[in-house]
């Protein structure tokens, strides 16, 4: 979802640097040289193994929106939409505040204890969930069992790559980032194929077992390269006496509390008011989510060239007018556009969110926790948002609520990282930031 980035010392293992001397290995296992970045194979396998990672924790999240559909019309049918948003929302929420929270293990050099205990807790989360008929069983398994587990799998995710590059940071993050797209893309197909040909339970287990064999790879090819000597502290409360930090963080608040909304709430509304069938309303997940690969790479390319924040700023502004334009969508055709549009222009803001923050903090020594308390307010969006959504629904009987609900909240978002920009340039068209 985003990147952060470990500040290391040089490390006391290496021999001096005369030409007549030799440079001993450090005897720790660590790397410390810090003038190789952007380039070699294990570089590019940590990119593999971070895909891996997105793949399995915001992957999964992004394909809620097919267990939303069929809990509404299955198993939880005697539940309103909102309950069954908690699920989801607990979920994401607990995915960034395990990792807000599990990012001092990763700094104290436990990360490769984090992969495997990430990995262990989505593959059983997912286990029960295939046994899980009741609302509170699948609240426990697949909102929190599987939510902290993709909280430890976040952590390394997003750390490993600043290790290995620099120039090309945006580019390496968003193609690991996404992962969690083509995780968007193969989910909710695998889950809504079996579903017809096996039955829930079998369905969900393959998912298990996918996330599994995906895991074990990130595990064989991810390497820590740098181990910091510095330790994190959690909270930095004077970071928001700063504007652009203040402003950045509020801006994510209100992103992340409309940005799920349609990707939730889009299946069931062109199911239910028969724009689509229920065959290819199963279908609009994946297709948003195969348009926001496209939407992490390309722009991320533009991003290390142009500024991060230059292209997350009118990203976010088209992404709330399609959401705006939500409202206006009747037909089938309309809605498969829309729902790609959607994808591809949001697909850069979890991806880009870390990259702007290394722009704005001067020290990068406290990066680590002001990514983490950026992160922690993202929680709060990520776990009322969806509810919040299905409560407009409930209460109106309409969608259109929530359509707009999702539209001002992002818009309020690009307004807010607009001001950011003029924070930081003045009136300035041409300033990369």
């Amino acid at each position: 979802m985003s990147e952060t980035r470990l500040d290391c010392k040089e490390s006391p293992n290496y021999a001096g640097s005369s030409e007549n001397e030799v440079t001993m290995p450090p005897k720790d296992g660590y790397d410390n040289t810090k003038d190789d970045y952007d380039t070699g194979v294990t570089a590019w396998l940590q990119v593999l193994g971070s895909f891996f990672l997105y793949f399995n924790s915001w992957g999964i999240i992004n394909a809620f929106g097919v267990f939303e559909t069929y809990y509404e019309q299955q198993i939880l049918s005697h539940m309103s939409p909102s309950a069954i948003a908690w699920i989801g929302s607990i979920q994401s929420a607990l995915l960034m505040v395990v990792g807000v929270i599990s990012g001092p293990l990763f700094d104290a050099g436990y990360f490769y204890a984090l992969l495997p205990t990430g990995t262990f807790l989505v593959v059983l989360g997912t286990m029960m969930t295939s046994l899980s008929t009741k609302y509170y069983q699948i609240m426990l398994a697949q909102g929190i069992c599987v939510g902290i587990g993709a909280g430890f799998l976040f952590v390394p995710s997003v750390a490993i790559l600043p290790q290995y590059f620099k120039n090309k940071r945006a580019l390496a993050n968003g193609i690991a980032a996404s992962g969690s797209s083509i995780g968007g893309v193969l989910f909710p197909i695998i889950f809504h194929q079996l579903e017809v040909q096996v039955g829930f339970p079998w369905a969900t287990r393959t998912i298990g077992f996918l996330s599994l064999a995906t895991c074990a790879i990130s595990i064989g090819v991810m390497r820590l390269r740098f181990r910091t000597q510095e330790k994190r502290a959690l909270l930095q409360l004077s970071a928001f006496k700063e504007a652009q930090y203040s402003l950045f963080c509020l801006a994510c608040f209100l992103g992340f509390l409309g940005f799920y909304n349609f990707l939730v709430y889009v299946q069931p509304y062109a199911i239910e008011t028969g724009i689509v069938d229920v065959n290819l309303g199963f279908y609009l997940i994946a297709i948003l989510n195969a348009a926001s690969t496209f939407g992490r790479v390309g722009p991320n390319f533009v991003a290390d060239h142009a500024g991060s924040l230059n292209v997350l700023f009118p990203a976010l502004a088209i992404t709330a007018t399609l959401a705006y334009c939500w409202a206006a969508v009747h037909s089938t055709s309309g809605i498969i556009a829309l729902s790609a549009l959607y994808g591809f222009f949001s697909g850069g803001f979890v991806s880009w969110i870390p990259v702007v923050l290394i722009t704005i903090t001067q020290d990068l020594r406290k990066l680590g926790t002001r990514l983490g308390m950026c992160f922690a307010l993202e929680s709060i969006g990520l776990l009322i948002g969806t509810p919040i959504g299905g409560a407009i629904i409930n209460s109106t009987g309409s969608y259109l609520g929530v359509q707009m609900f999702c539209g001002s909240c992002l818009a309020a978002c690009a307004a807010l990282l607009l001001s950011v920009r003029l924070l930081r340039s003045g009136p300035r068209l041409m300033y990369k930031t």
